[in-house]
């Protein structure tokens, strides 16, 4: 199977002075698959939001390698990233990053613009992926709107979110605790549409959470101990209620974060 994400050895480490180092992420090495929907999974200070740093080229490793879609990204000049990340990632953030001076449909076609994307297209492909994502009805919309904040809800604009993600086809999706600042409900919804973006458009994901409950949604899942890779474990033909009991019994062994257990 082809893969979209390779890491090899991928160190980062802080410090330094005084022989006091910090290794954040100590010889990871994994891959991704195409058209994976995995999550990364650990307790505080594991290691797993420098590891997403470091792929997304926010930051940068201290030694290893990680290629994405066959390209060697520690090799990329620092001014060579912003292309980069245009061309072959998306990204959903835990609070949205929606420019609220611009409406839903703005920020979802404001890549494509930056991109230089033929402006005949950019609002048919804006408006069929706001179709596939249940978000036709609120392109004119403000994510924030003067003295009417709740315009829209927080599951919308995470949808809207995921269609910024989207809409230049990435080679790989990375979520950051995507449902961190939604309610449950919400929660539900966001995750079951990620589900079938993976599932129906076949996009990449890899996603970092602490929440088991987001987890079960994905088909794989590694956890991460002190900076290395502890466990993996895949779904296969377990329902995900199974898979959510079996992600709980690994948290226990890490010493997860079980109170955020929803």
């Amino acid at each position: 199977m082809e893969h979209i994400l390779k890491l090899e050895q991928v160190k980062k480490y802080y410090g330094g002075a005084a022989g006091n180092i910090t290794k954040a992420v100590d010889g990871i090495s994994m891959e991704v698959n195409k058209g994976e929907f995995t999550a990364i999974m650990g307790a505080s200070g594991s290691g797993k939001t420098t590891l997403l740093n470091c792929i997304s080229t926010i930051d940068t490793v201290t030694a290893g390698h990680i290629t994405v879609n066959h390209q060697d990204i520690t090799k990329i000049k620092e001014k060579d990233f912003a292309s980069f990340r245009r061309k072959n990632l998306g990204f959903i953030f835990q609070d949205f990053n929606l420019l609220d001076t611009l409406t839903i449909e703005e920020n979802i076609s404001l890549s494509l613009i930056i991109n230089k994307a033929n402006p005949s297209s950019i609002e048919q492909r804006v408006h069929a992926i706001a179709d596939k994502l249940g978000i036709r009805d609120i392109l004119s919309k403000f994510p924030y709107c003067g003295y009417f904040p709740y315009e829209l809800s927080g599951g919308q604009k995470q949808r809207c979110a995921c269609a910024r993600a989207l809409i230049n086809e990435p080679n790989l999706i990375l979520a950051d605790e995507p449902t961190g600042a939604l309610d449950s409900r919400s929660s539900r919804l966001l995750l079951e549409t990620m589900s079938d973006i993976n599932r129906k458009m076949h996009t990449t994901i890899l996603m970092v959470t602490h929440d088991p409950f987001s987890a079960s949604f994905c088909e794989r899942i590694l956890f991460l101990k002190d900076g290395k890779l502890f466990n993996e474990i895949f779904k296969g033909e377990k329902s995900r209620k199974e898979f959510f009991n079996e992600i709980l019994d690994i948290l226990t062994l890490l010493g997860g974060e079980l109170g955020n257990v929803r």
